[in-house]
């Protein structure tokens, strides 16, 4: 017991560590800004719902976030042993997009413990920057562990790292949080109708960030 312990107190400070560098990078490299990050519940369980612009998208919503942020990665991300580790380390647990469940029962496992755990309801990046339909299967997840949903908008992201791109080029991302969606507010409603309300207000979220100044309020 001692040694887990011990062994996750390493990877929480490996987190904190590579949390607080990506900031960095982030705050100078793309001018990120954050919008309304004290709308994060401060304890309980939470399912994030992002739209997905780039690779960057977890680690931007972590930068985003002062709590432990867990987020599915496609199962081929964990073949390389150390890439691997780090971003399990990072958060990262794997899903198998063809149909297997582990993915969703380790995030249900998450849910459970009262931590926080980012899906994207897209299921893969944007290839042209604009949001594409949500997927439901987030809501049977969300219906089971009756937890809060938080719509989290990201805008800019895809134009610093399109899809095709090699490396990411300086450009302006930000990043605009949701008011929760709780479990009263969508208990009743069918999957259809909780996607569409979670899509439309990651949607206003994003125009939102583009009817903004570029002097974003700071997290």
């Amino acid at each position: 017991m001692a040694k887990e312990k011990k062994h996750s107190l390493f990877k929480r400070l490996v987190y904190i560590f590579c949390n607080s560098v990506t900031q960095l990078f982030a705050l100078v490299y793309f001018r990120f800004r954050v919008h309304k990050s004290e709308r994060y519940p401060l304890d309980g369980p939470v399912l994030i719902c992002a739209n997905h612009q780039s690779h960057m998208d977890p680690i931007l919503v972590a930068n985003g976030c002062t709590r432990y942020v867990g987020f599915v990665a496609r199962e081929s991300l964990f073949k390389f042993k150390p890439f691997g580790w780090l971003i399990t380390t990072l958060g990262a647990f794997p899903i198998n997009r063809d149909g297997g469940i582990a993915g969703i029962k380790e995030t249900l496992k998450r849910l459970k413990r009262g931590e926080v755990v980012l899906i994207f309801p897209e299921g893969t990046r944007t290839p042209d920057g604009t949001i594409q339909n949500f997927k439901s299967g987030f809501c049977a997840i969300a219906r089971r562990s009756k937890v809060p949903i938080v719509p989290v908008a990201i805008d800019g992201a895809y134009d610093a790292w399109p899809k095709n791109a090699v490396l990411p080029r300086p450009r302006s991302i930000k990043l605009k949080v949701g008011h929760p969606i709780r479990f009263e507010e969508y208990d009743s409603l069918s999957d259809t109708e909780i996607t569409d309300r979670v899509q439309r207000k990651v949607a206003t979220l994003q125009q939102e960030l583009n009817s903004k100044p570029s002097e974003n309020i700071p997290n």
